[in-house]
């Protein structure tokens, strides 16, 4: 063990001597006081990796010296220890931001216990998370070899971010690489499952069919529309489930979960087919068929989401729903500013849906722009920018005044996106889409084992640009690279997040319902 450096500062400090040589026959280095301004002057001198401080001592207050050695060693936990029972003592000393409160008497191993707290916890929460997952690594592997239907894939999935997020809060645990081997793993058996499973969802649903991109409103939106307080519709596109379980903990200062779920998107996982399918609660080729001014093919200049309010309010008329809706549309920061504002009239509304662009903006500016490639170089990253983002956000800004009222929240989100690192190569014409974890056209050339392919795009509802267009999807960590510029590709887009394509990340994406604390 490393030499472990204590300040204790007590008045009472001979009395205390047991503590002390308990301390040092387990290695731990004392150094005494009896007063805060001696504390204050040994900070400054010494180096200490905890602090022990009485509350009340000769001179100054322990609360005063706290003020004082925080200004001087911010970073050092000091562990406050005081004979009263006061509740104002106590909340000063917390909002002092101490590391721990001890009441006396105090015995050794509650000492012992708060060092091993502030100074081994991030050791012991490592070694200990690394124990677990070892210990689920292979219950997962054995899992990964069945045949699960898309429940049992959830919950499989809901253990991998799990894992995933206690292991990166967890750092040098030296199980990284071993959990990204078994979610590329995961991926490969979801593709088989899709492959299998994808067309017969649409063609031939039964009640074991999930909730899907043009069936989640019907099924899990409107039906909240029956209650009292009224409701808003968070699509955050672009949204994975770990981005969200990195925002909860914020929302639930002023959010009650009450069901945390997901949906499975369409193929392909792109704004356009599946943001448009999930306003219209149809799949492309019907809202191509029975609204063609609200459909826009891939050919065309036009953008691709501009009719959501439109679809969004043939699906609302078609289930019967004559309440007042509002449908906005955040796509900058003085919109989400406006947002907050809005909030008071939005509660006239029985239903208010919101789409915010944000995330996928961050998806790809760091396709784009270096500085953000290096800021989001991996999930841990891209995860951590979407959680600072979101704290200083307008959005939160708006959910805290949310907050205030009574309403339901719904949070959900059109796709998800996955970071590609494996390029495979494909050739295409000038009507060729350009996304790089799909195609659609006629003249594809491309080793079939490399993609997924729908040959016939009216087996999977997706409009056909002529009668001999396909549809081919990048599976797994996958992206699609032409010949002729292929270093290009390569170096511009490998380990960038994407999405269009088949994997757990992409198409597995919360539906969270949530209701106002106050």
């Amino acid at each position: 063990m490393q030499n472990i450096n204590i300040l204790w500062a007590d008045d009472e400090i001979e009395m205390l001597k047991p503590h002390i040589l308990f301390l040092k026959t387990k290695g731990y280095e004392v150094h005494k006081v009896t007063n805060g301004l001696d504390a204050i002057d040994a900070c400054r001198n010494n180096d200490f990796d905890i602090i022990f401080l009485d509350e009340n001592m000769p001179g100054i207050s322990g609360l005063e010296a706290l003020a004082q050695i925080k200004t001087i060693k911010p970073e050092v936990p000091v562990v406050m220890i005081t004979k009263s029972e006061e509740e104002h003592i106590m909340e000063e000393a917390i909002g002092s931001k101490i590391a721990d409160y001890l009441i006396k008497p105090v015995n050794s191993n509650q000492i012992l216990l708060s060092i091993k707290k502030q100074l081994d916890n991030k050791r012991l929460v490592s070694e200990k998370t690394a124990q677990g997952y070892q210990q689920e690594f292979r219950q997962i592997g054995m899992e990964l070899s069945d045949n699960l239907d898309f429940d049992a894939w959830v919950t499989l999935y809901r253990k991998l971010i799990y894992w995933e997020l206690e292991l990166s809060n967890s750092p040098d645990t030296g199980m990284d690489e071993i959990l990204l081997m078994q979610k590329s793993e995961a991926n490969r058996s979801w593709t088989k499952f899709v492959k299998q499973n994808y067309i017969n969802f649409l063609r031939k649903p039964t009640d074991r069919t999930p909730a899907m991109s043009h069936t989640v409103m019907k099924r899990k939106v409107i039906p909240e529309l029956k209650g009292e307080e009224p409701v808003f519709l968070l699509l955050l596109d672009n949204f994975r489930f770990d981005q969200w379980k990195v925002i909860q903990s914020m929302l639930n200062e002023y959010f009650r979960t009450i069901n945390e779920d997901v949906y499975l998107t369409i193929l392909p996982t792109t704004t356009h087919y599946a943001r448009n399918s999930f306003f219209a609660g149809m799949m492309p080729s019907e809202i191509d068929k029975l609204y063609p001014n609200l459909w826009v093919d891939e050919e065309e200049d036009e953008g691709k989401n501009l009719h959501e309010e439109e679809l969004l309010q043939t699906q609302l008329q078609r289930a019967g729903i004559k309440d007042k809706f509002s449908y906005t549309k955040i796509t900058n920061l003085d919109a989400g500013k406006r947002l907050v504002d809005d909030i008071p009239n939005m509660l006239n509304n029985k239903f208010n849906a919101i789409v915010y662009n944000f995330v996928d903006m961050l998806s790809h500016a760091r396709t784009e722009m270096n500085v953000m490639k290096e800021l989001a170089e991996d999930e841990a990253a891209y995860r951590s920018i979407t959680q600072s983002w979101f704290e200083h956000s307008p959005l939160f800004d708006a959910l805290k005044r949310l907050a205030q009222y009574k309403v339901k929240l719904i949070i959900t989100t059109d796709h998800g996106s996955i970071r590609v690192s494996n390029p495979v190569k494909i050739v295409g014409d000038r009507a060729t889409s350009t996304n790089l974890r799909y195609k659609q056209g006629r003249n594809l050339n491309y080793n079939e084992s490399d993609l997924f392919t729908i040959k016939d795009p009216s087996e999977a509802y997706l409009p056909k640009q002529n009668i001999s267009s396909r549809f081919v999807f990048a599976t797994e960590d996958h992206f699609m690279a032409y010949p002729n510029n292929y270093n290009y590709h390569v170096k511009m887009y490998n380990n960038s997040f994407q999405h269009g394509g088949i994997s757990l990340e992409e198409m597995i994406v919360p539906f969270v319902i949530l209701e106002t604390k106050s």
